[in-house]
């Protein structure tokens, strides 16, 4: 790999965005390891309710109009609680067995080679014209893949923009763009979607014991949104990103590696499988009194939702064992739990996180500061008469903030849906909403954090064909996607809630309409 040229670097003076840039990665680099960072705040919620409930403080809850004092974590009371409730925390929340049996399915198709496989035959076989769309539609659609999509799509977008006389830091830059912005979206339901919701429902519950945010809550507005990515990104490329490149005088030698037959074949198979599969769900769930068809005989809500995850993970076995077969990937039954066992392997650090994550949400909520927090901060904002869609859109733009320091979605996540969620339900707002307005502003600046980890992967890329690249040249690249892309999210969400469509299956903007 070339050396960085620092001189190059440090000769240029930084821009103002550069200077700030430059502190937020300061700042950044002095919090903790994320799992550190949920040990912390849990030991805060312990010192804070010791604290506060030394004062009587109590609030009455809005749904059962029960008057909860803060109850302290230091009492004998919170102690025997923190003893018992430490596994039950862990293994009784829900995003954790969500996104392992999702990734039990998802994590299956990413071994034997059939969503890389996918991505480089979307790429490559795309016609010239519409060869940016589909290194966006790639990107986004790779969050199937989870943090794959960062390491393969880039390099691969580059070489076909580079073998069609393009600039090749052009193709980079739209591939980080749609597997880095557009990590949230997607057309299919993603782990991002039972994690994200997981969370989501914990905290919904603690106002209401029976709301639940399901996988499928947002999937309307992302399938919209991988449309809007696509047009979106492709207007920043070639109108803004290529202009400013220019023409390409490197001198690098990339050869792309095609869509083999045999990988052709695994493909058609798993096509016509996935096919068949999805026939036989319409089956169960089309005609009148199916099975999967709710009481009433409605689709919202229905078997169909409420069982969407086992669903959806039966799909993704079938289709990668059917390319797995094809390619010789799986040459008998013991070969899919195997590579079913690599796929947990790569969920360690995720399972750590869970573990110092469910401990804080559990102690926040049963010290009773979440609610007091969440009813008077509600209280706040309708005295000063701060409701309505500008007070969440603000609420998206916090997170795009905080996204620059906090580069782990479900870690933000479940840091700020605790005070968030039963806020703004207070407010009457469904969570599966809130949720979509967090997805938004944290997707759209994981390309321009200096805190993604995969930054340092996309500029040895860069490298490759431009020696003097450094990090100003990345973030140069990859501001206009992640301002369009965050600007035209506003603008739609505002739209789509104006309009009163749907974010989902059966899920409108308020609890109560």
């Amino acid at each position: 790999m070339t050396e960085p040229n620092l001189q190059h670097e440090g000769t240029e003076k930084k821009s103002l965005f550069m200077r700030f840039l430059d502190g937020v990665e300061k700042v950044g680099n002095k919090l903790p390891h994320p799992f550190i960072l949920f040990v912390y705040l849990a030991l805060t919620v312990i010192v804070v309710s010791a604290i506060v409930s030394v004062f009587g403080v109590s609030v009455v809850h809005p749904g059962t109009q029960e008057e909860m004092a803060i109850r302290s974590l230091l009492s004998g009371e919170g102690l025997r609680y923190i003893i018992d409730s430490m596994l039950d925390n862990f293994t009784g929340f829900a995003p954790l067995g969500l996104v392992l049996v999702m990734m039990l399915g998802i994590g299956l198709a990413q071994k034997v080679g059939l969503i890389q496989a996918f991505m480089r035959k979307s790429i490559i076989n795309a016609p010239p014209a519409l060869v940016t769309y589909a290194v966006l539609f790639a990107g986004v659609i790779g969050n199937l893949a989870s943090d794959a999509a960062f390491i393969i799509v880039p390099p691969l977008a580059a070489m076909v923009f580079y073998g069609l006389g393009r600039h090749p830091l052009a193709g980079l830059a739209a591939g980080f763009a749609g597997a880095g912005a557009g990590f949230t979206a997607n057309i299919f339901i993603a782990g991002t979607d039972a994690l994200l919701s997981g969370i989501s429902t914990e905290v919904a519950q603690t106002i209401d014991p029976n709301m639940v945010v399901t996988p499928v809550d947002n999937w309307f507005f992302m399938i919209f949104s991988v449309v809007m990515l696509m047009v979106v990104g492709a207007f920043v490329t070639e109108k803004i990103i290529e202009p400013k490149l220019g023409k390409y005088e490197g001198d690098a030698e990339k050869r792309l590696e095609k869509v083999t037959d045999e990988e052709n074949r695994g493909l058609r198979n798993a096509l016509i499988t996935g096919l068949i599969y999805i026939g036989l769900i319409m089956l169960a769930l089309l005609p009148e009194n199916a099975p999967l068809r709710g009481e009433d005989g409605g689709i919202v809500p229905s078997p169909f939702l409420s069982g969407i995850i086992p669903i959806i993970l039966f799909f993704f076995i079938s289709v990668a064992i059917a390319y797995g077969m094809t390619v010789g990937k799986i040459k008998g039954t013991k070969d899919i739990p195997n590579y079913m066992a690599e796929a947990m392997k790569d969920m360690s650090a995720y399972i750590v996180l869970i573990f110092a994550a469910a401990q804080f949400i559990a102690y926040f909520n049963w010290s009773n500061l979440g609610i007091w927090i969440a009813v008077n901060s509600a209280e706040f904002l309708q005295n000063a008469n701060l409701t309505g869609i500008y007070v969440i859109v603000g609420f998206t733009l916090l997170t795009a903030v905080l996204n620059m320091f906090i580069f782990s979605g479900s870690a933000q996540w479940a840091l700020m849906a605790p005070i968030f969620i039963p806020m703004f339900m207070l407010l009457d707002y469904n969570p599966a909403y809130v949720q979509l307005a967090y997805r938004l502003g944290d997707s759209a600046t994981n390309i321009i954090t200096p805190l993604n980890p995969y930054m340092l992967v996309v500029l040895a890329f860069m490298r490759d064909y431009d020696k003097k690249a450094g990090f100003g040249t990345l973030f140069a690249m990859m501001l206009p996607y992640a301002l369009f892309f965050l600007g035209f999210w506003i603008v739609i969400f505002i739209a789509w809630t104006l309009l009163g469509l749907p974010i989902g299956p059966g899920v409108e903007m308020y609890i109560n309409q």
